[in-house]
């Protein structure tokens, strides 16, 4: 058994491992190339995170998805790299939206470099995506033109918050659907797509990218709360202290309406208040830990994920298959 990818994903057979890797080591040339500048700040700025790693969780998901067709053609590995330059771009402007200071474990972008440069970074990789997507077919750049829409509304939604009368709990879900879901979706079709898959191969696996992505980041609510060292680089809290709503603290207020126990208004009260003071963030976190919202959240998360397993019913069994269950598992066991 050997181990590749995100999550320390298992894959048996030797053919597919050696795919994989040897994808994912392209799409790491790729990447590099793709952020090169006439101008070496710009590079250095592009390079930033590229240079601090991650998960490359859909780079990885193109490569499997090819897997059930030619998985050298020449479309799946610049394919991977649009979606992984689109995400990282995105990166950098949420990071100035959220003020954050630390991403992937290194100072982020805006804090070593101020908004502005952070700003302009993420659209310089959007733009060198684009220049990636023009060679790869009109149908490929509608398709990523659909996706980055979805991701835009999904992050101005967010914004907004949930108009009167709407319940939170759904348009969060719907927010990250679009903010996640949609970019992992894509993945998985490029990866079926770029590889001549047949066309049903391709739609169960931008089915089953939706479903998992939404589950992915469902487990990153729950471990922003529940782990001690958070897997993307962020420490443990970062949304909590921000304000961001996650899915914990919306079923937190939502049973706190509902049932109006002292408890969880106290808890909502204390939420509400200056969670930049160190002493009332780790009461904040201590007190979610353990509350029932957070295990709610937990079994939102296998939902999804049992969700993206189901769709992958219609393909037939192999290594490549095997191993997108594997994700399923990988994801909700980050969840706890």
């Amino acid at each position: 058994m050997t181990v590749v990818g995100p999550f320390g994903l298992s894959v048996r057979d030797q053919a597919l491992e050696a795919d994989v890797q040897a994808g994912l080591a392209a799409v790491e040339e790729g990447l590099l190339e793709a952020t090169k500048s006439e101008v070496p700040f710009i590079t250095e700025a592009a390079q930033h995170l590229v240079r601090a790693g991650g998960k490359r969780f859909r780079p990885l998901l193109v490569m499997l998805a090819a897997q059930f067709g030619d998985p050298h053609a020449p479309g799946v590995v610049p394919s991977a790299v649009v979606v992984e330059l689109t995400h990282l771009a995105t990166l950098y402007h949420d990071d100035v939206m959220d003020e954050a200071d630390v991403r992937r474990g290194v100072p982020s972008a805006n804090t070593r470099w101020g908004n502005s440069v952070a700003v302009l970074t993420g659209d310089f990789l959007f733009a060198r995506a684009s220049h990636i997507l023009a060679d790869l077919g009109p149908e490929a750049v509608r398709i990523q033109a659909e996706a980055f829409e979805r991701l835009v509304t999904g992050q101005i939604l967010e914004t907004a918050g949930p108009r009167d009368g709407r319940d939170p709990v759904d348009h969060y879900l719907d927010v990250i659907a679009g903010k996640t879901g949609s970019l992992i979706a894509v993945s998985g079709r490029f990866g079926a797509m770029m590889s001549g898959a047949d066309e049903t191969v391709v739609d169960v696996l931008t089915q089953y990218g939706e479903r998992l992505g939404v589950a992915f980041q469902l487990a990153d609510d729950v471990l922003d709360i529940a782990s001690d060292s958070h897997e993307s680089g962020k420490t443990p809290g970062t949304d909590l202290r921000e304000g961001i709503p996650t899915l914990p603290v919306l079923h937190l207020r939502a049973q706190a309406a509902q049932y109006g126990r002292p408890d969880d208004l106290a808890l909502c009260e204390l939420l509400d208040g200056d969670l930049t003071d160190d002493a009332r963030h780790a009461e904040a976190l201590a007190r979610l830990r353990v509350h029932p919202a957070l295990e709610q959240a937990r079994r939102d998360t296998v939902r999804y994920a049992e969700d993206a397993r189901a769709a992958l019913a219609p393909l037939p069994e192999c290594d490549a298959k095997a191993a997108l269950v594997e994700l399923c598992d990988a994801v909700v066991h980050r969840a706890g």
